[in-house]
């Protein structure tokens, strides 16, 4: 499936990109749950997100919570 697909290409990726796609996924599961988006719009979200933020290599843990938190605003934003 596209969704674990992403996964591990993001286990691979590391850095922050794990974070990304597990804060990301989270609210785009609520989102669904919510019924604001479709089943196959989740992907699309996380995607979308991961890709769209940068990568760092070697996060503190300051840029691990700010990488969590810009991941949930940019699929909060996508979704309203």
């Amino acid at each position: 499936t596209p969704c674990l697909r992403l996964a591990m290409e993001c286990a691979r990726a590391g850095g922050n990109v794990p974070c990304l796609m597990s804060a990301a996924n989270e609210e785009a599961v609520w989102a669904f749950l919510r019924e604001e988006v479709g089943f196959n719009d989740i992907y699309r979200l996380v995607s979308y997100a991961v890709n769209g933020i940068p990568f760092i290599s070697d996060p503190s843990l300051e840029e691990i919570l700010d990488s969590d938190r810009r991941a949930r605003d940019y699929v909060r934003k996508s979704v309203s």
